[in-house]
């Protein structure tokens, strides 16, 4: 039953931070404050009222548009809000269902200090994303306080005993932490490096490095890695979808220089290697007879 309820709550709380992130997924881009003003429609001005800022019900309500120039409201809005809702529901569940209920009482504010760690990270993935879908834009100020959280909860989990099964000491554990994420990082500098090479032109920006440094502080090189493949799997699947459209057949010159958001997808991949990724790299060094 708690674990029920408690869903539920980390869900709706989930709905919440969902608004503030579309607040600050509309207004960082900009250089605006994510403060002041209050929430108002960027088409028209008009300031929302507390009924029109409920997550997703208000989206509902409206029918997606504003309520007094009638312009479209993004599909963006509900979906970042269900998104996040979703994760952090789901973080809460996994982590309940993991967790030994004959542990000592002591140890389950460690287990929610790290239940809170794991939804600060679907956070910063999913305004990841979507800051690079829309404006190819992966921002230091979310990469690198994300690294940091990182390797900060790597350590946590040695000095307080998460990982039984090992005797690597905390100091040990953020050295192997911090040089995972180091190779990550140098594995997209070599692709980059690789891209200009060959194509005489930027393929790959620094923010992706960042990026896979960040899904290795908290994942470990396998997670990152994991995470890596689905993004380029995703991308390749989107670019194939997009050459096949119309627009894009009848001008291929612009079509190549057009730039996918790789970010994106990599963050897409963070969040299922962070969800499962255990056991899909366990099925694949099954597979592979390992």
């Amino acid at each position: 039953m708690i674990r029920i309820l408690g869903t539920i709550f980390t869900g709706l709380l989930g709905l919440a931070f969902g608004s503030f992130l579309n607040v600050c997924l509309s207004r960082w881009p900009q250089g605006e404050s994510i403060v002041h003003p209050r929430s108002h429609c960027r088409n028209c001005d008009h300031q929302l009222s507390w009924w029109e800022n409920i997550p997703l019900i208000s989206w509902l309500a409206l029918r997606g548009r504003c309520r007094n120039c009638h312009t479209k409201i993004s599909w963006r809005y509900p979906l970042v809000e269900l998104a996040i809702a979703v994760l952090w529901a789901a973080t809460f569940w996994r982590s309940l269902t993991a967790t030994d209920p004959f542990e000592p009482a002591d140890w389950l504010w460690l287990v929610l200090v790290q239940i809170i760690a794991a939804m600060a990270m679907s956070w910063i993935l999913v305004a990841l994303a979507i800051l690079d879908a829309e404006n190819l834009w992966l921002p230091n100020f979310l990469t690198i306080p994300g690294i940091v959280l990182g390797l900060v909860v790597c350590v946590l989990n040695e000095i307080f005993g998460f990982h039984f099964d090992t005797a690597i000491r905390p100091f040990h554990a953020l050295a192997a932490r911090a040089l995972s994420a180091i190779a990550a990082a140098l594995l997209i500098l070599l692709i980059r490096w690789l891209y200009k090479l060959f194509r005489h032109r930027e393929g790959i920006g620094l923010g992706d490095a960042k990026l896979m440094a960040l899904l290795a502080a908290w994942l470990g090189l396998p997670g990152a890695l994991l995470a890596f493949f689905l993004g380029i799997v995703l991308g390749a699947l989107v670019g194939v979808f997009l050459l096949l459209t119309p627009s894009t057949k009848t001008n291929s010159t612009e079509w190549s220089l057009k730039k996918l958001p790789l970010g994106t997808f990599i963050c897409i991949g963070g969040i299922v290697s962070a969800l499962w990724g255990q056991p899909l790299i366990a099925a694949y060094l099954h597979w592979a007879g390992f």
